[in-house]
């Protein structure tokens, strides 16, 4: 059954007749950067080098956890796997709760490390799976399977609500997250799936001892969406009603970026959910992201495309944020959270209903 929902999972993402992605925006439209009309830097000298949670990245780029599992995933990590070793970015893997039961699949997962020795690999696992006979013994393996640097907890309520075999008992989900900080020798990332991570959970995250977050806030991928779209292939009507209904549920991505900022000094953060271009990247990381997310583009690409279209891809939206940053006079990352910018229109609006000051 899981092997069958991942194959589902890279079938419904990379045929792009599918609606998939929300309706709503991210946000970062409303989001203007002030031009300088004398940037006083030389475009050749900007630096895009950045730490995150001690590991030396090139480019402040994460691609997120897509796949594995399956014979096909294999391919599209290895793939990924390349172009991260080649531009000196990081990679998530995708849910490792098949290898951890089924052995035989490990192979589609560690091929990540095998191809990418150097580079920042983060291992992955649902959240509610601990309360599903998951231990701490089970990170660990997780962990040890592609020798991580970090380990990723994703939290999917509404996906498991929708999803025809989801899990969906969340309870008493906190002290066990907790828990697991204390007991694996490596940062745990806690990541939303597309709708986005308010500030009060982000306190108690800290408060546990989570080092980073990925907040994959909506405007984005729909994994409501997506999981409506299975739940109608297996004639589960009710949930394919729900997931159509959700589709657009969630925290815009641009909003969620703002009010996870107030604790960038405390806390790694990941800005993602429909991260598309340079200027978007940018903009994430000038109101207090740390690095950025990417998943649903690079799918796409690899499924059916080579190694070098995927690093293409990757160093065209190096330029776009590089040409961001030098119409600002951004020479670095640390500069680029300094540039003067304008908050319009929606965003603006639920800053203002949130009590978020700019």
């Amino acid at each position: 059954m899981n092997e069958k929902r991942k194959n589902d999972h890279i079938e419904i993402c990379t045929d792009k007749k599918r609606n998939i992605e929300m309706e709503i925006s991210t946000g970062f439209d409303d989001i203007i950067f002030v031009n300088t009309s004398v940037p006083e830097i030389n475009f050749d000298e900007i630096n895009l080098e950045t730490e995150f949670l001690g590991h030396e990245f090139a480019c402040p780029i994460f691609i997120t956890g897509i796949t594995g599992g399956v014979e096909e995933a294999k391919n599209i990590n290895q793939k990924i796997a390349k172009a991260v070793d080649e531009l000196g970015i990081g990679m998530g893997v995708g849910s490792q709760r098949s290898a951890i039961k089924n052995k035989s699949l490990i192979d589609t997962f560690n091929i990540v490390r095998q191809e990418a020795p150097n580079s920042f690999i983060a291992g992955n696992l649902g959240a509610v799976q601990l309360n599903y006979g998951f231990s701490s013994e089970d990170i660990q393996k997780a962990i040890d399977m592609i020798n991580a640097d970090a380990m990723i907890l994703h939290l999917n309520p509404l996906q498991e609500v929708v999803q025809p075999e989801g899990n969906t008992n969340f309870k008493n989900l906190l002290p066990k997250i907790k828990q697991i900080c204390k007991d694996v020798d490596v940062p745990i990332i806690l990541k939303e799936v597309g709708c986005g991570m308010p500030n009060f959970d982000i306190e108690q995250f800290i408060e546990f001892g989570v080092q980073a977050i990925d907040i994959a806030g909506a405007g984005g991928t729909s994994w409501s969406k997506i999981e409506a779209i299975r739940a109608e292939k297996e004639g589960k009507i009710s949930n394919a009603k729900i997931g159509q209904l959700f589709g657009n549920w969630g925290i815009p991505t641009a909003a969620n970026t703002f009010e996870a900022s107030s604790y960038n000094e405390e806390i790694g953060i990941i800005s993602s959910g429909g991260i598309r271009n340079g200027l978007d990247a940018a903009k994430a990381l000038s109101i207090g992201a740390h690095l950025v997310g990417i998943a649903l583009p690079i799918i796409q690409i690899v499924n059916s495309g080579t190694e070098k279209q995927l690093i293409d891809y990757l160093k065209q939206f190096i330029q776009e944020l590089k040409t961001a940053m030098f119409l600002v006079g951004a020479e670095n990352l640390d500069d680029l959270k300094e540039t003067p910018l304008v908050v319009m229109g929606r965003t603006a609006e639920w800053l203002s209903a949130r009590g978020i000051e700019l």
